[in-house]
């Protein structure tokens, strides 16, 4: 166990520090009671720990999971790789550089992060770029997964999942420079690939945006998501890996998703032996405030029906007392 973790401190959300065989240091939060069930929140492209609305979070650690969320290589405090990033010609084409890193290096990772924190087993919730981290995990490393939910990802078969055009075009404009002109760009991509249905809280969405900025200090964004988009294609179609997947599997998309086409989310389900899909009418490409608590719900089902007893945490106990 990470004795430098003490869970109980007056900030147990604190960012800590792994540091990894091989260089990489992974920057994480663990927040939630010291003896539940662990439960790791792996963030999509060019996303920090942050993503992860504390709504969701604190929705979790109140069933009395241990709530991990790392900041994956190349975004917020985690370890910026020194390679080059690829071209936007290679981007296009899908030809990543021969030293790119690949979705098993962000599993790997993530394995190193739980060998870290003492942890065996954990509960794998990933989404977007995330889900395909999480799927990698419990493909390569089954002992190592309790479950899986796979939200808005797909599965690296270059027929399903794709983005919209439109939404293609905005990605490939350069990196913002100043964190007001990041905020704007944030706001904007939000609007495109966001949900009437599931609207999002655009002060929250304001204050999200500069936090992000000032967590990676201002370093431009556009090289370490190059790098992530190259993991992503360096791994390719996934879907034989994806039928070793033994532990229990939710896949949850949006019907009207523009980052990754519905589907992505069906073509996961298939691959998946036994894995349950769930396409929500009206969710896009964004965990918007009004489909939290039915996120928390649905994982902490799958979770409970596969075995794993949730303790109450310290608040429910307090307010059963009420």
């Amino acid at each position: 166990m990470d004795t430098s973790a003490d869970w109980s401190s007056p900030d147990p959300a604190a960012d800590r520090f792994a540091d990894l065989t091989g260089g990489v240091r992974i920057c994480y939060r663990v927040q939630g009671p010291a003896d539940g069930p662990a439960l790791l929140l792996l963030a999509g492209l060019g996303l920090d720990l942050t993503s992860w609305p504390e709504r969701l979070v604190h929705g979790f650690t109140e069933r009395g999971f241990l709530v991990i969320r790392p900041d994956n290589r190349d975004v917020g405090r985690s370890s910026r790789i020194g390679t080059p990033p690829p071209g936007r010609l290679r981007q296009l084409l899908a030809r990543p550089r021969q030293d790119a890193y690949d979705l098993a290096d962000m599993a790997a990772d993530t394995v190193g992060l739980l060998d870290h924190l003492g942890i065996e087993r954990a509960h794998l919730v990933g989404m977007s770029m995330g889900g395909m981290i999480a799927q990698t995990l419990a493909a390569r490393h089954p002992d190592r997964a309790a479950t899986l939910t796979s939200i808005f990802s797909t599965t690296g078969n270059r027929r399903v999942g794709q983005p919209a055009l439109s939404t293609l075009a905005r990605l490939a404009r350069p990196a913002a420079r100043t964190m007001e002109q990041s905020v704007k760009r944030h706001l904007a991509l939000l609007r495109h690939i966001g949900s009437t249905t599931y609207p999002p809280d655009q002060s929250l969405e304001r204050t999200w945006a500069s936090t992000v900025w000032q967590r990676g200090e201002g370093l431009p964004a556009g090289a370490s998501v190059a790098r992530q988009i190259a993991a992503i294609q360096a791994s390719g179609d996934r879907t034989p890996e994806l039928s070793r997947i033994t532990a229990p599997t939710l896949v949850i998309h949006g019907d009207t998703d523009r980052m990754v086409h519905p589907s992505g989310g069906r073509a996961t389900s298939r691959a998946i032996p036994g894995a349950r899909h769930l396409e929500i009418r009206g969710l896009a490409h964004h965990l918007a405030p009004g489909v939290l608590d039915r996120l928390v719900e649905l994982t902490s089902d799958l979770v409970q029906r596969h075995g794993a007893s949730l303790q109450p945490s310290p608040e429910q106990e307090r307010r059963s007392r009420g």
